[in-house]
């Protein structure tokens, strides 16, 4: 069976949790579609995150890669469609706060996710969940990660789908942070398997 690396984040800044975090461990070693699920956890960290997926899929081989993370704001679920060769804004976990670094010196300035985006949209919208594509992921740790594995992918002439998906907070976190649109975790989890589907 094929393998998809799915990666989420743990929590960062002023986010308590991480709804990413607590999907991607509820689908680690699920079959969805074609494919068998392998998760992981990223650190919100400039410096290894990069390392650490490139790392990843060196030793797992996926057949595929999809990376979650937190748009804390956002109210729909939001594939991505381009990641930039950019690293900016806050601070990381590790009190690390690049200003218009490069991910990559020899990288190109952005790169398309080779993932169904718009087939992912539509199964959600078909399904009653609000979603739309993104075209922009930000300069933060998630644009970085989506760069990071499309670069991979490219650099190795590797026929992987790889991309980002953004997702709305959780309700728990909506409650603790006191100002953020939310959705039910249960709705959330259903919305990732949907556009894990859409990959078969």
């Amino acid at each position: 069976m094929k393998t998809l690396l799915l990666t989420g984040f743990e929590p960062f800044l002023e986010y308590t949790v991480n709804p990413t975090m607590r999907i991607a461990e509820k689908l680690d070693g699920e079959q969805i579609g074609g494919y068998r699920i392998i998760s992981r956890i990223l650190p919100v960290d400039f410096n290894h995150s990069g390392e650490l997926i490139v790392q990843w899929i060196d030793e797992l081989k996926p057949d595929a890669v999809v990376s979650l993370g937190l748009a804390a704001g956002r109210y729909k679920i939001t594939p991505e469609r381009v990641a930039l060769n950019v690293k900016d804004g806050d601070a990381d976990n590790e009190g690390y706060q690049p200003i218009d670094e490069p991910i990559s010196a020899q990288g190109p300035a952005a790169y398309l996710s080779t993932l169904p985006v718009r087939k992912m949209t539509q199964a959600l919208l078909q399904e009653g969940l609000p979603a739309e594509i993104s075209n922009t992921a930000g300069a933060y740790l998630c644009n970085n990660i989506m760069y990071e594995g499309l670069h991979y992918a490219a650099v190795n002439e590797l026929d992987m789908p790889s991309g980002f998906i953004h997702i709305p907070a959780d309700h728990q976190l909506a409650i603790e942070h006191g100002k953020l649109p939310s959705w039910s975790h249960e709705d959330l989890l259903r919305g990732v398997r949907i556009c894990l589907e859409t990959m078969d």
